[in-house]
């Protein structure tokens, strides 16, 4: 079983850049693809972004392309979201993942909320 802990969110102003934190623990050996979804307040949990466990390979909705960064540090298992550039539409919970490929999500952290607003 791998244990997603989530940190960082908050209230920013447009423009502005946020870094989301969760950090993995148990079995990572398990871990072959991490991600971060959103969801809006009446909306649908949407896909932000994802990358390999092991390798460099990046993803990203259109939505996000260019602004966020989605990174993973090897030495503490943590995995990251750099947002950039933040917009109101991206005022949302936010969710990172793991799973044993880019189809199936089956440990979520707690989720975090981030907020842009002026």
């Amino acid at each position: 079983q791998v244990h997603l802990m989530q940190s960082g969110g908050g209230v920013v102003r447009p423009g502005d850049s946020l870094r989301l934190s969760c950090l993995a623990s148990g079995d990572t050996n398990r871990i072959y693809a991490v991600a971060w979804f959103r969801q809006a307040p009446g909306k649908e949990r949407e896909f932000v972004a994802s990358k390999r466990w092991l390798g460099e390979s990046t993803y990203y909705s259109d939505s996000v392309q260019g602004r966020f960064t989605i990174l993973r540090n090897a030495d503490t298992n943590g995995i990251w979201l750099q947002m950039d550039s933040l917009k109101p539409e991206d005022t949302a919970v936010y969710y990172c993942a793991t799973g044993a490929n880019f189809v199936n999500w089956d440990n979520w952290g707690q989720g975090t909320q981030v907020t842009v607003s002026s």
